[in-house]
């Protein structure tokens, strides 16, 4: 998947919390969240802090979508709760490869 369509794919499943996603959808997404991050930041301060609202639920979505394509349940992230550990345990699992369909848990 090329990054243009990852960013579509991402903002037309904005609050979709069902399906998969696969490891580029996923990382051509968050490069461009952060990049539009720094450049809405250089600009203004209101405007990178409406940019990050905004991008919020459809990051969350992707993510869940992405930890569904490695056989976990969306619930996962909240890992990032524990300190250091919880970060490091959240980046290994959406930096894994994709199950296939047949390997999912009922």
């Amino acid at each position: 998947m090329t990054f243009q369509e990852s960013i579509k794919v991402c903002f037309a499943k904005y609050a979709d919390f069902t399906g998969r996603a696969t490891r580029s959808e996923y990382w051509w997404f968050i490069l461009f969240i952060v990049i539009a991050s720094l450049a809405t930041s250089m600009i203004s301060s209101i405007l990178s802090g409406l940019f990050s609202l905004g991008t919020l639920l459809p990051s969350v979505a992707a993510a869940t979508r992405r930890l569904h394509d490695t056989g976990r349940s969306g619930w996962w992230q909240l890992v990032v709760l524990v300190p250091i550990i919880g970060l490091v345990v959240i980046l290994v699992f959406l930096s894994q490869e994709g199950k296939s369909d047949n390997q999912l848990p009922g």
